[in-house]
């Protein structure tokens, strides 16, 4: 089958992805380029797809096949350094960084996709200075692949020891390879763990600000990103507020994860709070074209006390009482002192009739 064309922007020369490998912990660094320089920068080379049938200006693999079926295509490798360039050459599967790009596993882990079904015809390759060297390889769909999206790549590496800093540095610079093996395609993006925390004011009339918390996951068998909306609204659906634009998560491959923090400002203090998220997930199909699916929504709910404005509440009832109290003891006095007048009152008459009758 002939790939169809990525949608994106067309060079001569592959948009690669360039990856360097760091001592025996694996740290790797990522980067768009098409070309891999040495730390002294007289070693140069670059990638990029072989022009044939599938065309001869592609930014990356892209194909569909059956389970059972076969790719045959081919990478260009070109050294543009002043001395022979030998690079070990394999593939990998990819998979999604914390930073939102794309990987590819290390050597040393193991495959089960892109990196386990395309093997390069050679494991590794010599050139000498400004020639080039074109890389046939084939894809290999085994019968009982599942339906549905494989990302990964095909990588050239250079292994070199860099005695400055005492370690072993290995670049890598390859081009991506997305294959869809056809059968039932099954789009589906989750909503998981939804969480909504608010932060008030000092203002005890102002508004604060609520964080929306979440995770998409891709539990279907394609490649998925989506347009997000969140809202945040009281009791009873009074005092809605929404994110506005919600940055895009990146295209997540089958099975993968991608937590979200979305803030959303002026809030009201309501009381209790409902959070809802809304996700349109949106597919990619093999000729560029993106489609929307049926939403997806999940809410959670939280709390939004205005607790400066319950303090000066508190404080405004405490005085309301201590004068209350303090204004009925007054009254009390008044009305006791009143009555102990009239008594004296009383006894002065009794003592001076007792006095005009003796």
């Amino acid at each position: 089958m002939h790939a169809a064309p990525s949608p994106l922007p067309r060079n001569r020369v592959a948009r690669a992805l360039v990856l360097a490998l760091l001592t025996a912990l694996a740290l790797t660094l990522a980067g768009p380029t098409a070309s891999a320089h040495a730390a002294e920068g007289e070693v140069t080379w670059t990638v990029r797809t072989a022009a044939n049938d599938y065309g001869d200006a592609r930014s990356s693999f892209t194909y569909g096949v059956n389970p059972g079926g076969e790719v045959q295509d081919a990478m260009v490798v070109a050294n543009h350094g002043k001395t022979a360039l030998r690079l070990a050459v394999y593939a990998s599967d990819g998979f999604t960084t914390d930073k939102g790009q794309l990987d590819l596993l290390t050597r040393d882990r193991k495959s089960v996709g892109i990196g386990a079904w395309v093997h390069a015809d050679k494991a590794s390759v010599s050139i000498a200075p400004g020639r080039s060297a074109e890389i046939p390889f084939t894809v290999s769909v085994p019968e009982n692949a599942t339906p549905g999206d494989y990302v990964g790549g095909l990588l050239t590496s250079l292994r070199q020891a860099d005695d400055a800093e005492g370690i072993n540095v290995d670049r890598r610079l390859g081009i991506r390879v997305k294959l869809r093996v056809s059968g039932a395609l099954n789009p589906a993006l989750a909503v998981e763990n939804p969480h909504v925390g608010y932060d008030g004011t000092a203002d005890p009339f102002g508004r604060g600000d609520a964080t929306v918390t979440y995770t998409l996951h891709n539990t279907g068998n394609v490649v998925l990103s989506g347009n997000q909306e969140v809202t945040v609204e009281g009791p009873f659906g009074m005092f809605t507020a929404d994110a506005g634009t919600v940055a895009a998560p990146p295209e997540l491959l089958p099975g993968e994860s991608w937590k979200m923090t979305v803030p959303v400002r002026d809030v009201a203090p309501s009381g209790r709070l409902t959070a809802t998220v809304t996700v349109v997930p949106l597919v990619t199909d093999a000729s560029g074209t993106t489609t929307a699916r049926k939403a997806v929504q999940a809410t959670a709910h939280g709390w939004a006390v205005p607790w400066t404005l319950l303090l000066l509440l508190l404080v405004l009832l405490a005085a309301a009482t201590a004068w209350f109290l303090l204004a009925r003891r007054a009254r009390s006095r008044r009305k006791g002192r009143e009555e102990a007048r009239v008594k004296r009152a009383v006894d002065e008459a009794l003592r001076e009739k007792a006095d005009s009758a003796a």
